[in-house]
């Protein structure tokens, strides 16, 4: 005990003074860490900086992507893909125009081929290599479109009850009386997230069509050029693609006007503002549609091949929107789709799907390989579908020897500014001696689809020289005869695959007739012993130009009617069989 007149003790004053401040931090500390522990367990700062599972506002969503991930590229082709010797072969319909584009009412066509296989008589385009150039859309189908079974758009103030996320630890309820309907969701889409499983959001391995197929979240946003598919927590996925949905691999030039998407694994995207019960499709109509082959070969064919497995519950996405082309294949669309068509360059919404497809499936041309298309659908389904699709009442031919007074029907396709028949009376007297009931007309770009259908369906047999107008013979009956005009300078291969292949494919018979030098035009601007009749094949070498100057645009045919003559009889006996 310190006595009076004493001094305290300095250490002790000091020893209490530091225990004090010590009791003093650690308050402070351990009250630190409860309001932080508060603040992470109540506000959620991960939802605050994302948005609930990792959205952003459709308004704060980037018009871009930045792609910092290695863009995956179709492997190298082998060399059979290779053009042979260094040079394409060129065939086109008509003379070459940009796409869309006609001439003298016939249609055009502007594919580059390259030399058939040896072995198997068909060719493959050269490899992958698209163009940059995108542009821009026309206006869109219908106007302002309403509400329909399968998608909904939420209007200002409407009550939002459920969203569907890939995961159930993640969705979100809005409502507490829907909270088991989204529960449901999450665990269907988790389903649909581990039927994708480790499989590749896109397949780049055909050698004429691009494709990716996802199942999940998928959120579609044109504004932004993209295809998003959302990824759980933990996913180690993570794929970026650049597609143009128009199946015309390798063609540079054609694929320029085609918009690029890309699609990629993501865990942040911008918000749904549309929600859709159906798969999506999206395509491109740009390219070389408005030639009637090109309609089919490279949208109508690979749509059908696509959809047709959803029975027109499907939603159809067109990038590049060509709203002519829509009117007037309206009975098509209307057939594979029950919902109105959506023009990606003028939508600005979030789309939400479970199931969403990019591109379309497409083989050789005019074709459908059963072997590798969903569901197994073929040819002779398409045949039936185009039937069914515009009522036409004729399923088969007509069978002769059931009904020996009914006179068969030959269809005569004419043109009128190339590859024309120069003596079509001496040929239409030759069919009508042998017993047919001749029909003559014209298929061309303003044609009514609709009223030619009808009449190719009420014909037994069709004719014409190679051009787009064959490609009628998707409405001809169940074995009728197409009869295709080779013209001269070694297009017999590109005839057999553009024509001949699918209409035997479709449950057609067909007969191809290769025109001699003697009843080609040609001998009109060359002389017999030119190289031209000798060689043809070599003037291959000189590209698409001179192949469209020479062997189409200034080539007509006068059929020796005599050594055709067989080749009609031919139609008569498999109508009598």
């Amino acid at each position: 005990m310190m006595k009076a007149g004493e001094r305290p003790n300095s250490k002790l004053l000091r020893g209490g003074r530091q225990e004090s401040r010590r009791f003093r931090l650690l308050a402070i500390v351990v009250g630190f860490f409860v309001v932080s522990l508060t603040f992470v367990v109540v506000s959620k700062p991960d939802a605050i900086l994302f948005g609930l599972n990792g959205k952003l506002p459709a308004d704060q969503a980037p018009t871009s992507i930045l792609i910092q991930q290695k863009v995956n590229t179709p492997a190298q082709k082998t060399s059979t893909d290779a053009i042979i010797g260094g040079d394409p072969k060129v065939v086109d319909d008509e003379a070459y125009v940009k796409p869309k584009e006609t001439r003298g009412g016939e249609e055009e066509d502007h594919r580059v081929l390259s030399e058939p296989d040896p072995a198997s008589g068909m060719t493959e385009p050269a490899p992958n290599k698209d163009g940059n150039a995108h542009k821009s859309t026309e206006e869109t189908l219908g106007g302002e479109r309403k509400d329909e079974e399968g998608e909904r758009e939420r209007e200002p103030g409407e009550k939002h009850t459920k969203v569907t996320l890939p995961t159930v630890s993640n969705y979100t309820i809005h409502d507490a009386e829907d909270a088991e309907n989204a529960k449901q969701e999450g665990l269907s889409n988790i389903q649909q997230q581990q039927q994708q499983g480790s499989k590749p959001l896109c397949d780049f391995s055909n050698f004429r069509a691009n494709v990716c197929e996802m199942r999940g979240d998928v959120r579609v946003h044109p504004k932004a050029t993209s295809v998003l598919f959302m990824e759980p927590e933990g996913s180690q996925r993570d794929e970026v693609w650049k597609i143009k949905p128009y199946p015309r691999k390798g063609d540079e030039f054609c694929l320029s006007h085609i918009t690029e998407l890309t699609v990629k694994s993501s865990k942040v995207a911008a918000e749904c503002t549309r929600y859709h019960d159906v798969p999506v499709v999206i395509f491109s109509l740009t390219g070389y549609t408005g030639n009637l082959f090109h309609d089919f070969t490279d949208v109508i064919v690979p749509l059908f091949t696509t959809a047709s497995q959803f029975d027109g519950e499907v939603q159809f996405l067109i990038t590049d929107m060509a709203l002519w082309w829509t009117i007037k294949y309206h009975t098509l669309l209307q057939k594979l789709s029950k919902y109105p068509l959506i023009d990606f360059g003028k939508d600005d919404q979030v789309h939400c799907f479970k199931h969403a497809i990019v591109g379309t499936h497409a083989y050789m041309e005019f074709t459908i390989d059963a072997s590798k298309s969903p569901h197994g659908v073929t040819m002779v389904d398409f045949n039936r579908f185009m039937r069914d699709a515009y009522s036409l009442p004729k399923e088969t031919a007509a069978a002769l020897g059931e009904s020996p007074k009914v006179k068969p029907r030959l269809l005569i396709i004419k043109r009128h500014r190339t590859r024309m028949f120069l003596n079509l009376e001496e040929i239409i007297a030759m069919a009508e001696e042998l017993g047919f009931e001749v029909v003559i007309d014209e298929a061309n770009v303003s044609s009514d689809i609709n009223g030619f259908a009808k009449l190719v369906n009420s014909v037994d047999v069709m004719m014409g020289v190679h051009g787009a107008g064959l490609t009628n013979c998707v409405f001809l009956p169940q074995n009728a005869t197409l009869i295709q005009i080779v013209p001269f300078g070694g297009l017999d291969w590109i005839s057999r695959t553009d024509f001949g292949n699918p209409s035997e494919m479709m449950g057609l018979r067909y007969k191809q007739y290769a025109i001699t030098v003697d009843e080609s035009s040609l001998t009109d601007h060359y002389p017999r012993d030119h190289k031209i009749f000798k060689d043809p094949i070599s003037f291959h070498k000189r590209g698409f130009e001179f192949i469209r100057r020479t062997f189409m645009d200034k080539q007509n045919v006068k059929l020796d009617c005599k050594r055709f003559r067989p080749v009609l009889l031919e139609a008569l006996d498999n109508l009598n069989q």
